[in-house]
């Protein structure tokens, strides 16, 4: 059974819960950061923090991609998937050498841009209908949160 063939139902309790909560460190350090840092920590250490978030957590999103690659790897668009599924932590580790504020800006718009790429997965039926739906609100918290981050790094 494809998933597209798949009522699109609620997303379910474990996946909203975990996603949201995986934003916090994303709007804890961006905050950190627009107060010019937090008790012993520098913004320097913040940043550091907040994009190397950023950057585990990109990988991770690839590892979904791969994740449903294997799961459908009868499919003649599984190896599109399988190259896909490596692009963002290789990007995002690139993007780590950047100077501020162009890591954190550059690992939102990444961040931002894997939300409706990720929507693509439903769309071609390699994932269930609520996962475009979580990817979008979760990638549009992350994105955000760094794009914050990197504005209260430049003021």
């Amino acid at each position: 059974m494809r998933f597209s063939e798949l009522p699109a139902g609620p997303i379910p309790s474990a996946p909203l819960f975990l996603g949201l909560a995986g934003l916090i460190p994303f709007w804890v350090l961006a905050g950190g950061l627009a107060l010019k840092g937090v008790g012993p920590f520098s913004c320097e250490c913040l940043d550091l923090a907040l994009a190397s978030y950023a950057a585990i957590i990109l990988s991770f999103l690839g590892g979904i991609r791969w994740g449903l690659a294997v799961a459908s790897a009868d499919r003649p668009e599984a190896g599109m998937h399988f190259m896909l599924s490596v692009m963002p932590s290789l990007a995002a580790w690139i993007l780590l050498v950047l100077p501020e504020p162009w890591r954190l800006t550059s690992l939102g718009c990444l961040s931002l841009a894997l939300g409706p790429l990720d929507r693509g997965l439903v769309l071609s039926g390699f994932a269930a209908p609520w996962l475009g739906r979580l990817r979008l609100l979760l990638s549009s918290g992350a994105g955000m949160a760094l794009l914050a981050g990197a504005v209260a790094w430049r003021v």
